[in-house]
């Protein structure tokens, strides 16, 4: 998130910039329009009210010589057809025009200058729900601990702050431990936060193992992992 952050500061401005974060419950309403109770006096009615999608399109039609960014947050934690419907269509075909599903006789096109980042991630079981047409219509960008631009970037990171090699020479050993179960290893964030600098046992307690243990989950008992990939255990084997 922090990088998809970054990256849309370079291409536009903080006021032009939404987030929204995905989850099971998220759907199409929720996104781009649908209908919400309203109060009217003694009495309520539905609405039709529109979503972050469809508020960030209209500013961005109204402003075309200005960048606009959406940042979804666990993209793949909703369903997406759900969420996206036809809008599928336009993420791909950004000159055409489509019928919209609660917005009758009305065309809607998303403008150009309209750019979406999404983050997940991919040890997250939830990744099946990530369909080849979503993957169709977008580029991926994987930053894995084993390859750059996050292969040593602890290492960079401690040598820069004065932390020392310990931090960076732990998790490699960790990460070489993990082994084949490529999703499952651990990146540096963990380690470059200031709680590390105050109590690395504490973060590796409290962080880390238990993300290994949901990881091994069926796989290798609470106390296997511990015995596995605790703090002690892996400095045993530096």
């Amino acid at each position: 998130m922090v990088l998809a952050r970054e990256l849309s500061r370079h291409i536009a401005d903080p006021g032009a910039v939404r987030l929204v974060q995905f989850h099971p419950s998220y759907a199409y309403e929720d996104f781009f329009e649908g209908f919400r109770p309203r109060s009217r006096g003694e009495t309520a009615a539905f609405e039709l009210v529109p979503g972050p999608l469809r508020r960030l399109a209209a500013d961005a039609a109204a402003d075309l010589e200005r960048p606009y960014v959406l940042i979804i947050d666990e993209i793949n934690r909703a369903n997406l057809p759900k969420v996206f419907g036809e809008l599928y269509f336009l993420l791909e075909y950004r000159d055409e025009a489509i019928d919209l599903q609660y917005s009758s006789g009305e065309r809607f096109t998303l403008p150009p200058n309209v750019f979406v980042i999404g983050t997940m991630n991919t040890a997250d079981r939830s990744i099946a729900l990530v369909d080849a047409a979503m993957r169709r219509r977008f580029a991926f960008v994987e930053l894995h601990p084993d390859h750059p631009p996050v292969q040593d970037l602890l290492t960079r990171w401690s040598e820069a702050n004065g932390k020392g090699p310990e931090r960076a020479e732990l998790l490699a050993k960790l990460n070489d431990e993990i082994g084949e179960d490529r999703e499952f290893k651990i990146g540096p964030s963990y380690l470059m936060k200031p709680d590390a600098d105050h109590s690395l046992d504490l973060v590796w307690e409290h962080s880390i193992l238990p993300l290994l243990e949901e990881h091994y989950y069926e796989r290798m008992s609470r106390q296997k992992v511990h015995d596995t990939f605790g703090l002690d255990a892996v400095r045993d084997l530096l």
